[in-house]
């Protein structure tokens, strides 16, 4: 949608208690977010503002598509001149900060893209955002900003050690974000969360691609041993932390949304493979697993 598409609301601002502009939206966590927030907010007027890029569908929504308190506007947080006009014209007073490029492998190949959008276009959003006073500013970040092991024990006060470009651009888009509480009392959020599955992921992330693969008889892909353990968040689980921060989180604080459900990739694997091949014989698991150098 161009800028021209923003002139005309959906009902007056004054109709709804709050307007909440999510992100993303169209993606696999922040759509989940917002059909909870339209169902269970009907005062809420929800904006889903998102540029469809490749791992989006706006399939994910179908659900809440026709409610009145829900409103979909395509365009890219990196448009600056967009972001202030939409800012102006949708009268924001809350943002749910998802919108980002989150492909850990992608980002070796697209480091660049990945710091403009997950960089710049935070920035260009927090900075509308400050501009328009709106009243909570979230920002969906990453447990990776710790470090690629997070066997270690690690809170929010633990020094960010990003070790690939994805995680080092969230980490860079958190300190914009968080300079604006320091310097403006601007009032912002974090939230940095773990791994999410669940309905309607896109099957670049490991357990879809695990399920994909094995459902097209092919092997699962595990870099080095494959004991490298993730801990695992059920997407509505997720949802229900981010809308606990939604109402209860406090301006300036970074919140962990973690889990204490932990697994191996290759133990992620075999219980795939159980599931789907319905077996639990170990050498026959074995024949469904492709060990790559971990380079």
């Amino acid at each position: 949608m161009s800028a021209a598409g923003l002139v005309e609301p959906l009902g007056p601002p004054s109709s709804f208690a709050k307007r909440v502009l999510v992100t993303g939206g169209a993606g696999f966590i922040a759509s989940h977010v917002i059909v909870s927030l339209v169902e269970d907010y009907p005062n809420y007027m929800i904006i889903n503002l998102d540029k469809l890029d490749y791992c989006a569908s706006l399939k994910n929504l179908e659900t809440i598509s026709s409610k009145q308190n829900y409103k979909f506007i395509q365009g890219d947080i990196c448009d600056s001149h967009f972001v202030k006009l939409l800012f102006e014209t949708e009268k924001i007073d809350i943002v749910l900060h998802f919108a980002a490029q989150t492909h850990v492998d992608l980002s070796f190949v697209r480091a660049f893209e990945f710091t403009y959008v997950n960089v710049y276009g935070t920035h260009v959003l927090v900075s509308a955002a400050h501009e328009a006073r709106v009243e909570k500013f979230i920002y969906v970040s990453t447990d990776e900003v710790y470090g690629g092991s997070l066997d270690k024990e690690f809170d929010e006060s633990s020094p960010k050690q990003p070790t690939n470009p994805y995680a080092s651009s969230k980490a860079a888009a958190e300190c914009f974000v968080q300079s604006y509480w320091e310097r403006y009392k601007f009032p912002v959020v974090i939230t940095r969360s773990s791994n999410v599955y669940g309905p309607h992921q896109y099957p670049e992330k490991v357990i879809p691609k695990f399920i994909s693969l094995l459902q097209h008889n092919r092997k699962c892909c595990i870099h080095g041993s494959g004991l490298q353990t993730r801990n695992f968040l059920y997407a509505t689980d997720v949802v229900e932390a981010f809308l606990t921060v939604l109402k209860k989180g406090k301006p300036g604080e970074i919140y962990n949304i973690g889990t204490n459900f932990e697994m191996s990739v290759l133990q992620l694997a075999k219980e795939l493979i159980h599931l789907i091949k319905e077996t639990n014989s170990e050498s026959e698991m074995e024949n469904w697993v492709d060990y790559v150098n971990d380079s």
